[in-house]
């Protein structure tokens, strides 16, 4: 191997190195912090004494967390909705990306459908027609539900279709002469050769799916239902809002039975001249002895 050994080619591989370290740091550091965070007393954390390094020592928080049966549910929740949610999706790309990246001449309406994916990753109905269109197919608390809705994704694709593109031509054409079909042209061939992009595209579909967070507050009404990061979600939202109330001076404020006032709403009760009786008669359909007649309800 012939290496460059020139001044110009060693400052460029110190400052690649350098960036490369940089970048590292900026990865593993958050992570680190968190870490940290998790392994500090309460006291310290709330202080902002942490830093790089665990202050006040404890595994409370591990504690806390092993005794939730709702966080390991959620946890289970995430795997499944990965497994199935990649699974299906993989599959749904293979079998979009293979006859879209046929030619013209072998799939006429190839740019048509081609298209119509794009504008429908471009634009879509929206998240109440989503919502409706999710419960009216009773997906709510159901784990098809966070799974199915995603829907397709174009951009995976969009990934598939170039790749396949570039494969040679030749090796379909050999498929054909021993007698093979589409399936066993995909399966037996594109797909082996495409083990990269299979596994790129599945690698950010999991990715994908594991941090999704929105669709579980919205398709789930059971905790039991949510995902893992609906449910980290919820206890950050409860966690901000007690943090809140915890910067509140309540020093002078009086403790009270009700949290708001009791007000009497009803009005006094004072006689006042009211309706004479045959004008209220007066547009009854049905009237006897000065009274309203109305069908009787119960039979004898």
């Amino acid at each position: 191997m012939i290496e460059n050994k020139s001044l110009g080619s060693r400052i460029f591989d110190i400052l690649n190195i350098v960036i490369l370290i940089a970048i590292t740091l900026i990865c593993i550091v958050p992570v680190w912090y968190v870490l940290c965070v998790s392994l500090s007393s309460r006291e310290a954390v709330n202080a902002g004494q942490v830093a790089l390094w665990p202050v006040g020592f404890n595994l409370l928080s591990y504690k806390k967390i092993m005794g939730e049966t709702a966080f390991f549910g959620s946890f289970l929740v995430s795997i499944k909705r990965v497994l199935l949610g990649t699974g299906i999706s993989m599959v749904c790309i293979l079998m979009a990306a293979f006859p879209l990246s046929r030619t013209k001449k072998q799939f006429p309406k190839r740019d048509i459908f081609m298209w119509i994916f794009v504008f429908c990753m471009l634009f879509n109905g929206g998240t109440v027609p989503w919502y409706i269109t999710m419960k009216n197919y009773n997906l709510m608390d159901n784990i098809f539900g966070l799974v199915l809705g995603t829907g397709l994704q174009v951009f995976n694709v969009i990934l598939a279709v170039n790749f396949f593109k570039n494969l040679p031509t030749e090796l379909e054409e050999a498929c054909f002469v021993d007698g093979g079909g589409p399936w066993r042209n995909l399966i037996s061939i594109y797909v082996p050769l495409a083990k990269p992009m299979v596994a790129t595209v599945a690698l950010f579909t999991m990715v994908m799916y594991w941090n999704e967070f929105f669709q579980g507050m919205v398709l789930s009404t059971r905790q039991t239902s949510y995902p893992l990061q609906t449910y980290i979600q919820q206890m950050d939202s409860i966690l901000t809002y007690m943090d809140n109330l915890s910067k509140v001076d309540t020093e002078n404020v009086k403790p009270t039975t009700y949290a708001l006032p009791m007000q009497n709403v009803f009005r006094e009760d004072v006689v006042k001249p009211s309706l004479p009786r045959e004008a209220a008669l007066a547009n009854a359909p049905l009237q006897e002895d000065g009274y309203f007649k109305v069908p009787k309800v119960l039979e004898d």
